[in-house]
């Protein structure tokens, strides 16, 4: 979708739609809406009046004016009320109003910056969070779908602004908002990839491809580099493959290449069979998306190179299949992987936090700033959390809470749980000095627990993504399948978290 910022007067702009909005429980309506209802004699007034316009949050109405505005629709999207106002409802509202515009057949779309005049906002955000959203909303999948009218989207969006003194800002906006929106999109379309396109040596060709068109470097270790690292864990997950794992390494360098980095790391398990702890066949079949937190490092990657961001940033992915033949370990094996403490294996369906120790152990060798995992590690996170927020754990206060901010800017809510002494006790092994499973109870905290045994001297987080990788209805911003979800959070981390 091409993207572009004008200074001008929306009601000019001859676009298929026009995007308005208005704040629940407004009557006289003011702004840009305010001078649409004066060019259309007061016919949004009447909306209002006659009750079929509220301005309830994401509610969207359709109008056809025929005079006094140049676009052939003008669609409304409301706020919601004043006091609930903020950037991830500009988003959603943004999104919302996309859905409707492509529903009527729109290709083109021009917007005002929702929240960046009565709303209050700072203008740059909001002209983020407005691109944000339409980009998201416009997100479809289609990679394997041959039916037009599946295939519908928008070709372009203008984003409008009347106050040629904020186009600077406007234009910074938008430009943040497309490239941070685009790198969830593409992490979308690696998680939604199927596990037959998508082995361990696909996803590291991706992201090779991906490094050589924005500028970062990149190194992938095949499977005999794995073993001569000592990454023994990461080894045993997939040797019950015919497709061997990867472990791929991008860096963004900043303007210090020798800075002490942020390191983010990613479960990449491209299928998830359970191996020889197999799962029920209910439980396998969208199991393509157990490297959504790969798919989220490789977005936030992308969009740290194209951003140009300051910091040094380096991103870490064990990619794995977790398949059960002939070759694969079984639960009673007991792995030494690259942290030195030994592992026995209780179940080869816990193989993603073997996968991390590997790269959580290499990453102390970067002496990092700070460093954030993010996996698909246990259905009890979703059990706990649900599908709206992710789990976040970690030894650092500072850290944590520094996420915890990003997640709420960006809607991508992550939420605080503790590791205690009794839940690190729960997976002390009889006879290694870990098990990869410490059971039913506190399964999210323990298998937390297990990935902290393996981090060195540095801050560390971990954002269990479980229930938020991917979802099960449609959503104004996302379609059912994958979200994308920790690339808008970790970028938004880089550009306003203290430790970053």
């Amino acid at each position: 979708m091409n993207i572009s910022t004008t200074i001008g007067n929306i009601l000019e702009q001859d676009t298929d739609a026009i995007v308005l909005n208005l704040f629940e429980g407004v009557t006289e309506p003011g702004g840009a809406t305010g001078a649409a209802n004066r060019a259309l004699d007061g016919l949004i007034a009447d909306l209002i009046a006659g009750g079929d316009f509220s301005g309830k949050f994401k509610q969207t109405a359709v109008l056809y004016p025929h005079r006094g505005v140049a676009s052939s629709r003008l669609i409304l999207v409301g706020l919601g009320k004043r006091e609930d106002f903020s950037l991830n409802r500009v988003r959603l509202a943004s999104a919302s109003a996309t859905r409707e515009a492509i529903k009527r057949g729109a290709k083109t779309l021009a917007s005002i910056i929702h929240g960046g005049g009565i709303g209050g906002l700072d203008i740059s955000d909001a002209a983020q969070a407005t691109v944000e959203g339409t980009v998201l909303g416009n997100y479809k999948f289609t990679a394997y779908k041959t039916d037009e009218d599946e295939l519908k989207s928008l070709d372009a969006f203008t984003l409008v602004e009347f106050d040629a003194s904020k186009q600077t800002d406007a234009e910074a906006g938008a430009s943040a908002g497309q490239i941070i929106a685009e790198s969830a999109c593409f992490a979308r379309d690696l998680a939604n990839t199927p596990g037959n396109d998508l082995p361990p040596s696909t996803l590291a060709d991706r992201a090779l491809e991906m490094a050589r068109e924005t500028g970062l470097s990149c190194e992938i270790f095949d499977e005999q580099r794995i073993l001569a690292e000592g990454m023994n864990a990461l080894s045993a997950v997939g040797q019950g493959s015919v497709r061997p794992p990867r472990f791929i390494i991008l860096e963004h360098a900043g303007t210090n290449s020798e800075a002490a980095p942020i390191v983010f790391i990613g479960k990449g398990i491209t299928f998830d069979t359970g191996g020889i702890s197999l799962k029920s066949g209910d439980g396998m079949w969208d199991m393509k998306f157990d490297m959504s937190g790969a798919a989220a490092v490789i977005g936030a990657m992308r969009a740290a190179a194209k951003l140009d961001l300051p910091h040094r940033v380096i991103g870490l992915i064990a990619a794995a299949e977790n398949m059960p033949d002939g070759r694969a370990y079984r639960p009673g094996d007991i792995l030494h992987p690259l942290g030195e403490k030994t592992v026995e294996i209780h179940s080869t369906d816990a193989e993603g936090r073997l996968a991390l120790i590997d790269a959580l152990a290499y990453c102390a060798r970067y002496k990092p700033k700070a460093a954030i995992d993010l996996a698909t590690l246990t259905g009890a996170c979703v059990i706990a959390l649900g599908n709206e927020t992710s789990g976040l754990m970690g030894n650092d206060d500072n850290l944590i809470v520094q996420i915890h901010q990003a997640g709420n800017r960006t809607g991508e809510m992550a939420w605080h749980l503790p590791i205690f002494d009794d839940h690190r006790d729960l997976i002390k092994s009889k006879v290694a000095d870990l098990k990869n499973s410490g059971g039913r109870p506190a399964g999210t905290l323990t298998a937390t627990a297990f990935l902290e045994a393996y981090v060195q001297n540095f801050p560390w987080a971990h954002l269990d993504i479980a229930g938020t990788a991917w979802a099960d209805s449609d959503k104004p911003d996302t379609p059912i399948g994958a979200t994308g979800v920790g690339v808008r959070l970790l970028i938004d981390f880089l550009r306003h978290g203290s430790t970053a």
